[in-house]
């Protein structure tokens, strides 16, 4: 059977057999999807993490489809109803809808109207009504009266039920309504009388309708959501007309009056049985898709974020402002340790700037602060001109730093873990500071799904978002790779192979031990077997090691590889790093073996190139526009400095420095057509944009990021 899923897996994503194959049973014997990636190219002939997950998907898909098939069988020979050809159909389809419609006539029913019919012994009469060829249906109706059946009247009404239930049934009727529903269903929405002010938000939705084939995902989700609120009713609908005919054409054999009774329970069965469960059919299909789109573009959008730019490892003051409460601030140093943390008032009620000022200038040059992260939420862009205003001894640069999901961790028991003896605040300026630093180790800590970068992400399949965001943090985090000494649990656990236990032993070891002087020091980490070392060790970085490859994304497994290099040119490994020449030497056909191809000794020397360089950009430092504070200072045409802060399938929202944030239609991002904003632009990128309307009333602000 597995060979028959990797056909169907290849076929699916275009891609040969055997890189189907070698995936699936590195998959099975344990390897993670970033260690496929990035250590065994030879293997699967180069697939990225993408495809690798893609494969891992359709597999699991398949295997649980082979399950369902084990039981539609078993369930079909149980009812002795089980022939040859019904089972080679069965077995050779791998279609989830088309084997629920071979199964449908046999799965057992709850008490329909059909089956009431069957068990007081109606479905001979079913037969001659089908058959319509028969005269004197009344009288012959008249032999299936009981105690059951009172007259003809009700026998028939029976038969007529059977027989919808049968139209309902049938594969070929109920794939032209689908064809149908395919090409023309469309999409509805309602207001529910007496919702109009509970639901404002979905004025847009209040009487909605388009082609299902063209609705976006974000319309989708938003109606599915007023659905769910109580507010909108939805519907999926063809026009009936045209889903009838075809039925008609298959069903009514004639004009007697059988056939006319016929086409009554045709009818019947569409509008009671069969429209109902293909509208089920597709707007589980439809939400199915727009969760897909959705979590997509989650994804794609945490990605961005967990690889936004560090500032790295400097001492940061990290300020989470506010007004009323004070702006906490933190002092941290490089490691992002908690030196010091205290309240300053520089806004109203209390005003006290000037004290607040000298605070700052105090605390700079005490604690050696290189850069001030300030929160970007109330009262950030109020406490950034206070500080922009300082004049400092040394030169400190200012960063405006997102507080999405700060809040979320700072009353987390990670946070309480680390400080126990701080409350909320303190905790939340913390990591904001660190999020400068390094915004990847520090948003480990907090569900991806509360950093503020999805589009309905409440809304979706959870399970499926789950996964998804998961396997976005894990590959981010070993794209970056890890520092062994330095990282917490949090971090370690994404690396590939460790999870929770694993690193937690780790950090136990270095406690105990101190730090790691190289990666072979980790078998002895306990529980941290062979297996879980080849998976994890390169990703993981030692700072100063012994050996220089052990700070490198170079796999221990590839040591012997380098160091034959070294040998043949006689020069140590740390020579071949330093000197550039000294590679370009290397003939490296001459190390290609069975287990090491071009593409993993191209990845050597790429590594050798730059050893532990971190892929992430540097970070700049942004300045809003200072006469911009709310929005009732925008102007249509205005030109104004922003920040990107969501991308979404519509458009991407824009920081332009106030509560509100602003719009780009997809139609205004650039002056082409654009299908997907994520070729245009990328997340937290710095632009300029053009104010094109400003809804006061319902706080929503259009930009563009056309030329002209």
């Amino acid at each position: 059977m597995q060979d028959i899923f990797y056909r169907l897996i290849s076929q699916s994503l275009a891609i040969s057999e055997k890189q189907v194959t070698r995936t699936v049973e590195l998959l099975e014997d344990g390897a993670t999807i970033p260690f496929i990636s990035r250590y065994r190219k030879e293997a699967t002939g180069g697939l990225d993490e993408v495809k690798i997950g893609k494969i891992k998907q359709l597999y699991e898909k398949y295997i649980e489809l082979g399950k369902r098939k084990e039981t539609v069988i078993n369930s079909i020979k149980e009812q002795e109803k089980m022939t040859p050809e019904l089972q080679s159909r069965i077995e050779n389809t791998w279609d989830a809808i088309k084997l629920e419609d071979i199964y449908l006539p046999y799965k057992p029913k709850r008490q329909t109207k059909a089956e009431v019919a069957r068990k007081r012994g109606l479905e001979p009469l079913a037969k001659i009504l089908m058959a319509q060829y028969d005269s004197g249906i009344y009288e012959k109706a008249k032999s299936f009266i009981t105690e059951d059946v009172k007259d003809a009247d009700e026998a028939l009404q029976g038969a007529s039920d059977i027989i919808a239930e049968w139209v309902s049934e049938n594969e070929a009727a109920r794939n032209s309504v689908r064809n149908i529903f395919r090409m023309e269903a469309v999409i509805s929405s309602k207001l529910i009388k007496g919702k109009e002010e509970a639901g404002a938000k979905y004025r847009d939705y209040f009487d909605y309708s388009e082609p299902l084939a063209k609705c976006s995902s974000h319309r989708l989700l938003a109606m599915r959501r007023g659905e769910a609120e109580g507010i909108l009713r939805v519907s999926i609908s063809p026009n009936d007309e045209n889903c009838l005919k075809p039925l008609k054409r298959r069903f009514v054999k004639g004009r007697n009056e059988l056939c006319e009774r016929v086409e009554i329970a045709v009818k019947d069965g569409y509008k009671r049985l069969l429209k109902p469960s293909v509208e089920s059919e597709f707007a589980a299909l439809s939400k199915e898709k727009a969760d897909a789109q959705a979590i997509k573009v989650f994804a794609e959008n945490l990605k961005q974020l967990l690889l936004a730019p560090p500032l790295g490892q400097k001492r940061v003051m990290g300020i989470d402002p506010g007004f009323r409460t004070g702006c906490k601030l933190v002092c941290l140093d490089a490691q992002g340790n908690l030196l010091h943390n205290e309240t300053i008032y520089p806004h109203p009620p209390q005003k006290e700037r000037s004290q607040s000022r000298a605070k700052l200038i105090s605390l700079v040059s005490a604690y050696s602060i290189d850069a001030i992260a300030v929160g970007n939420g109330t009262a950030g862009r109020e406490t950034e001109e206070i500080i922009s205003n300082i004049p400092f001894d040394k030169d400190i640069q200012v960063f405006s730093v997102s507080e999405d999901g700060a809040s979320i961790y700072s009353a987390s028991e990670i946070a309480r873990d680390e400080f126990p003896d701080y409350d909320v605040t303190v905790r939340g300026a913390v990591s904001i500071g660190r999020r400068l630093m390094d915004p990847l180790a520090e948003l480990v800590k907090i569900d991806p799904k509360s950093i503020g970068v999805g589009q309905y992400q409440h809304d979706v399949n959870q399970a499926e978002l789950k996964n998804s965001l998961n396997q976005t943090v894990e590959n981010c985090v070993n794209k970056v790779g890890v520092n062994l000494n330095t990282a917490s649990k949090h971090l370690l656990t994404y690396v590939s192979g460790l999870g929770q236990s694993l690193a937690q032993n780790i950090v136990d070891y270095r406690t105990k031990n101190g730090v790691f002087k190289s990666r072979k020091e980790l078998l002895q980490v306990p529980r941290l077997g062979e297996k879980a070392f080849e998976q994890a060790a390169g990703f993981l970085r030692i700072t100063g090691a012994e050996n220089p490859l052990d700070n490198s994304a170079v796999h221990p497994e590839s040591y012997p590889v380098v160091e034959a290099m070294a040998k043949d040119l006689n020069c140590t490994v740390a020579d071949l790093i330093r000197d550039k020449d000294l590679r370009s030497q290397l003939k490296l056909e001459k190390y290609v073996t069975e287990t090491t191809g071009m593409p993993t000794l191209s990845d050597i020397m790429e590594e050798l190139d730059k050893p532990g360089r971190d892929p992430r950009e540097s970070v700049k430092v942004f300045e809003f526009d200072p006469e911009v504070r709310t929005i009732e200072d925008l102007r249509e045409g205005q030109m104004l400095p922003g920040i990107i802060s969501n991308i979404t399938n519509f458009g991407c929202f824009v920081d332009i420095g106030i509560k509100e944030k602003g719009l780009v239609h997809v139609s205004n991002m650039a002056n082409r057509y654009v299908s997907d904003p994520n070729e245009v632009v990328s997340l937290h990128q710095q632009v300029r944009v053009k104010v094109l309307g400003i809804d006061l009333e319902r706080k929503r602000i259009q930009l563009s990021l056309r030329e002209n």
